[in-house]
């Protein structure tokens, strides 16, 4: 939301994060798997999704995912992601700060999170599908 960049911005250089936070415009799609893997954590708080293809998206880039603990998000990555509830600013923030901080949570993580994405691959969608429809006919 564009009303609340400046203040975050501000609020960033005051913390003396520059160097640490980026702020991003449009990316063209090409270029979204690099930016993921190069960063420390994808996080998701949202309070409302669908399916939960981002967070799937980030573990098949070798990102870790902090995640909201709502919808369908947890039977989406499982054991694979930090699940938070996303009205909890403590409970966000503190699992910021685990995987800023600890290299071996990360690295376990970008691992479950790797294995984890597997198991949503397109291929194995249309197998299933396939599968269900032939058991009604």
């Amino acid at each position: 939301d564009k009303r609340y960049t400046p203040k975050l911005r501000l609020y960033v250089q005051e913390l003396g994060l520059g160097e640490r936070i980026k702020f991003l415009s449009y990316v063209p799609y090409k270029k979204l798997p690099e930016l993921i893997s190069n960063a420390i954590a994808f996080v998701f708080p949202t309070l409302w999704e669908g399916f939960g293809l981002p967070p799937l998206e980030a573990m098949a880039c070798g990102t870790p995912v902090i995640t909201s603990n709502i919808s369908s998000l947890p039977e989406v990555v499982g054991d694979a992601a930090i699940s938070i509830d996303p009205r909890n600013v403590d409970q966000l923030a503190n699992a910021m700060k685990m995987l800023a901080n600890d290299f071996q949570l990360r690295h376990k993580l970008k691992q479950l999170g790797l294995e984890r994405a597997k198991q949503f691959s397109w291929q194995k969608t249309g197998r299933t599908t396939v599968k269900v429809l032939k058991e009604f006919l």
